[in-house]
């Protein structure tokens, strides 16, 4: 059976480059990981007041997230960070208290920017978290994508080398994914 992955894009615009990346990467994966990006715009920012009547919102995105057999993140690079919407995603997946739905899930993280250092800062920050809230976090390879041009054409990943470059991380994370369900 196809391991179902829950995709967090970190950039909130519909026409975002990561969002770009991810649909992208739902495609190369076809056959061998389900993708579905779950929409994090209508997460309410986390107010611990709310954990005993979780808005109807977070209920359906633990929900998601529970299902799932793993996590990619799509991130973008805000200020040498990753995105308050994957952070407040993250914050409502782990409460209330003994409530978490991060522990022992599969992740990987994966981000696009036009700078020319890609997202590596904010992966970096984002793998300290996700290793603090019990996650296993896909460790090879790292995906730094400096965004150009013509990369992705209709939802598709239309570079050929970025194609191969993409398409061994799906390989990598689907295995990596497998060998953890199991």
């Amino acid at each position: 059976m196809t391991a179902k992955v829950a995709v967090l894009v970190g950039s909130l615009r519909k026409g975002s480059i990561n969002r770009q990346l991810a649909e992208g990467l739902s495609r190369l994966a076809r056959g061998k990981l389900e993708f579905e990006i779950l929409e994090l715009g209508d997460l309410p920012h986390y107010n611990q007041d709310q954990e005993n009547d979780l808005p109807a919102p977070v209920v359906r995105f633990k929900k998601k997230i529970a299902d799932a057999d793993a996590v990619l993140f799509v991130s973008p690079e805000f200020n040498r960070s990753f995105p308050a919407s994957i952070k407040n995603a993250i914050e409502w997946g782990s409460r209330p208290w003994g409530k978490s739905v991060w522990p022992g899930k599969p992740a990987a993280i994966v981000g696009a920017t036009p700078g020319a250092i890609g997202t590596a800062v904010a992966q970096m920050q984002l793998r300290g978290v996700l290793t603090a809230i019990g996650m296993h976090v896909l460790g090879n390879p790292e995906i730094y994508l400096q965004y150009k041009d013509g990369h992705f054409i209709d939802g598709d990943v239309a570079d050929e080398g970025l194609r191969k470059l993409l398409s061994g991380f799906v390989d990598t994370f689907a295995d990596f994914v497998g060998r953890l369900r199991q």
